[in-house]
């Protein structure tokens, strides 16, 4: 079968949230021609294939592309995220990157749509359906499949499970028909908290569940990263107070004793510390939910899931053959490696802030239309890892605030910040007044601990390292 020659200023490989984030910011930003190339059928990546009850953790004016709302502007009057901003359901995301597809890339005639293929490498790919290869020439590689997305439906778990065992992805709890003798959760991370509040909204008996936690995690309070001025005490409250419990911290732990006092962080069981941190955001109302359940299982990874006993790092745990397990033991957003954002013809979107990779893809395809030198890009777009456990905490805000500070010292970024709709923060900022002085107190108050925070940041990564 012949191969397609094919011509484009940028080769982008995946068309998921990163990949979308950035294609749409150089759009409109530049007048260059794209290939997207993509192993899904339809854009969103992980969306594609992730459970049936997904929603965001945060809310959704801070996902999406930069040119198109995703979020509806209201605030939920039900449930667990009753009273703050409305987060999208996985639906509601799958339809949002469709129609950006259909109605603004691909419309603008540069932009040329390959789904359902497998690429080789060195601008070659074959679509998977027919086979057929291609053959792209680019200006520039756009790697959008760095920051790789686990997910159930498609995660191997790393133990062993014996034959009989009633095992499944949470993808498939909706298509229980009977109730089971109990409910095992495996996985403490942002997934294990979706199966279980899932189960108990949907009428499971929380007596019923065990949660196997190998890790307590430090967790994020959702009302404070709302995007609105109503909730400025709390969203630059929170910031503020996070950079105040840093820089009067006298060690690591009473770091993070003065960001749970402050309201920075939360925790699931006050007497257990957490050792893991991996940016989940939750609401207080759900966190309420999750303290009726019970049973929690800390002891270690699970190495075996038996008919009869589940085998742990420190001991086992009973169960019956009529126990149905759910593996929620995928990571989230996971970064093998740390690469160079720019690096000549190739570009790898990665985080430049904390918690937000398509506000970071979107910041990378702004800086990318910019006439820097590579070194200033790369400088501006300092990757900022991708937390896991409680020290790695101490990385990820200082390098985050190392581009807040290299960014706010140059007049277009700024004018760029307050105009993105995804950054969400400095439009707030903008719209606070003089007169108010209780909230100009805590600008004041985010301002004079920003540089102390840093240097303890950094004195806390050396006498740990």
């Amino acid at each position: 079968m012949s191969e397609t020659e094919l011509a484009c200023d940028y080769l982008v490989v995946g068309s998921g949230a990163v990949g979308m984030a950035f294609v749409d910011t150089l759009l409109t930003e530049t007048d260059a021609t794209v290939i997207i190339v993509d192993r899904y059928a339809a854009p969103g990546g992980h969306w594609n294939v992730a459970y049936p009850f997904v929603t965001l953790h945060q809310p959704s004016q801070f996902y999406g592309v930069a040119s198109k709302e995703l979020s509806t502007g209201k605030k939920d009057q039900t449930g667990l995220n009753a009273g703050l901003y409305d987060l999208a359901s996985g639906a509601q995301v799958k339809a949002y990157f469709d129609d950006v597809m259909r109605h603004t890339f691909l419309p603008s005639g540069r932009v040329q749509y390959f789904p359902m293929c497998d690429y080789k490498g060195d601008g070659a790919f074959t679509q998977i359906l027919s086979g057929k290869s291609h053959k792209v020439t680019f200006k520039k590689f756009v790697d959008a499949t760095h920051l790789k997305t686990s997910v159930p439906s498609t995660h191997t778990p790393n133990f062993d499970i014996d034959e009989g065992v009633r095992f499944m992805p949470l993808n498939d709890l909706p298509r229980l028909d009977t109730a089971p003798d109990g409910y095992v959760i495996i996985g403490g991370g942002k997934t294990g908290i979706d199966a279980c509040l899932w189960l108990m909204e949907s009428g499971a008996n929380p007596d019923d569940i065990t949660w196997i936690v190998s890790r307590d995690a430090w967790l994020l309070n959702r009302k404070n990263t709302q995007p609105s001025m109503e909730f400025f005490e709390y969203t630059m409250g929170a910031q503020a107070g996070q950079f105040e419990s840093i820089a009067n911290a006298e060690s690591f732990d009473d770091m993070y004793d003065r960001l749970e006092a402050c309201g920075y962080f939360l925790r699931l069981d006050p007497e257990v510390r957490p050792t893991m941190f991996h940016g989940a955001t939750i609401s207080e109302a759900e966190l309420k939910e999750l303290r009726r359940i019970k049973s929690i299982v800390r002891m270690g990874r699970v190495s075996r899931v038996g008919l009869k006993e589940i085998t742990l790092a420190a001991g086992t745990h009973a169960v019956t053959p009529n126990t149905v397990h759910i593996d929620c033991s995928a990571s989230a957003i996971t970064n093998a490696e740390i690469k160079p954002v720019f690096d000549g013809d190739t570009i790898t979107p990665q985080t430049v802030r904390s918690y937000q990779p398509v506000f970071s893809a979107s910041f990378i395809a702004h800086i990318e239309a910019s006439d820097r030198s590579e070194a200033e890009k790369n400088k501006l777009c300092t990757v900022v890892p991708l937390p896991n456990s409680t020290q790695d905490y101490l990385h990820m805000t200082a390098a985050m605030m190392v581009n807040q500070f290299n960014w706010g010292q140059d007049k277009s970024i700024r004018k760029w910040l307050l105009e993105n709709r995804l950054d969400g923060f400095s439009d707030m900022i903008a719209q606070l007044e003089k007169t108010d002085t209780e909230r100009m107190a805590i600008m004041g108050r985010l301002r004079d601990n920003a540089f102390p925070a840093i240097g303890k940041l950094k004195q806390f990564i050396a006498e740990l390292s």
